[in-house]
């Protein structure tokens, strides 16, 4: 079975991790996530650079002793974040060769975010698992658009490899026992020519694993070709991770097409609007076809009575569904924590029948 090596522990593959962008997921602490099988997480370095700084966290130990989170941590670069104010408000930011250009706020004070100060920022946070800056671009983005992001992309990966090589050790061997891991992304948009330069150059330079970048979903909530196509393009032992992905069906499909890591905020922001996982009773006949789950909708008042657990299968002896149902209502802070755990529990159900699955093929 297929195991990622970092400082903290040896990471079992395939592994899912909750986004934990402030080094929280909502409502829950690190004995939750332990008790859901949650055995890593993904923090953002550039909402923890704004609050509480990066140099604090550096100070109370690092982020796992700030959080008391025993499990492996990958933190991200922030360029998505940092590129969606830029898209959303040109007055809260821009993109040049250098790097990010953002404000917090319009009016506010402005923050460059260079490939440098992305490394620098999360071996303070002393995560296990680093990503390099990129530059993230839409769909609709011409091509022109697509080709400078990928060259953006590619020269500050190997600035950002230059900065961690300085302060770390070389990359590239996937060991990351003695030190962090060093991931770059691939950008390309959907021009299959872009994604495989992309990736061949990346893969040149030496990176312990390689994140798949830009949009994955089309307009109809399936996985666009690029998310396949791009596993082809790198080395076949390089570990993949799949940026963003975490639709259910569309987990199980980018397992399939070679992606190990997956991370994505939609089960917890699913519970925290009542939106709960079942397994379906033909699971153990339908789990490759991807029919395996049903949605529970706690708001819908046919619950108010309902004396079954959320789940037979994953939590039997659980709480009702009335119970859930009378908590959201009431608006109790219980309500969002028992839910969210219950969607990770679904998570780390998925991912262990994953892992079945490997062992069996």
């Amino acid at each position: 079975m297929m195991t990622l090596k970092t400082r903290r522990s040896h990471l079992q593959l395939p592994a899912f991790l909750p986004d934990g962008t402030r080094a929280v997921v909502k409502g829950l602490d690190a004995q939750d996530l332990a008790d859901c099988g949650i055995e890593a997480m993904m923090v953002n370095s550039l909402h923890l650079a704004t609050r509480p700084g990066t140099s604090t966290v550096k100070a109370l130990g690092g982020v796992h002793r700030f959080m008391g989170w025993k499990g492996v941590t990958a933190s991200d670069s922030g360029g998505f974040q940092a590129w969606s104010m830029a898209q959303g408000n040109g007055a809260l930011g821009s993109v040049t060769d250098k790097g990010f250009v953002y404000r917090h706020e319009k009016g506010g004070k402005k923050h460059l975010l260079t490939p440098e100060k992305c490394i620098r920022r999360q071996l303070e946070l002393d995560t296990d698992i680093l990503f390099c800056l990129d530059q993230c671009t839409h769909p609709d983005d011409s091509a022109e658009v697509q080709r400078l992001s990928v060259e953006r992309t590619l020269d500050w990966a190997r600035r950002c490899r230059d900065e961690f090589v300085a302060r770390v050790g070389e990359p590239g061997d996937g060991d990351g026992s003695a030190r962090p891991l060093l991931f770059a992304v691939v950008q390309g948009g959907n021009d299959p020519d872009l994604r495989r330069r992309c990736a061949d150059e990346l893969a040149a330079m030496g990176f312990d694993g390689f994140g798949f970048g830009g949009w994955p979903i089309d307009d109809d909530g399936l996985l666009t070709d690029m998310v396949a196509l791009t596993p082809d393009c790198l080395p076949q032992d390089s570990v993949k991770h799949a940026l963003g992905i975490g639709k259910p069906e569309n987990l199980m499909a980018a397992w399939r097409a070679g992606y190990r890591l997956f991370d994505c905020a939609l089960p917890t922001r699913n519970a925290r609007r009542k939106r709960l996982y079942m397994i379906s009773d033909t699971h153990s006949i339908y789990l490759k076809n991807n029919i395996f789950y049903d949605h529970l909708y706690l708001e819908n008042e046919q619950h108010s009575r309902d004396q079954a657990p959320i789940d037979a299968v994953l939590d039997p002896e659980g709480p009702s569904r009335a119970y859930l149902h009378h908590l959201f209502k009431i608006k109790d802070s219980a309500a969002e924590r028992l839910a969210t755990r219950h969607n990770l529990k679904f998570y780390a159900w998925m991912i262990d029948q994953l892992r079945v699955e490997a062992v069996d093929d």
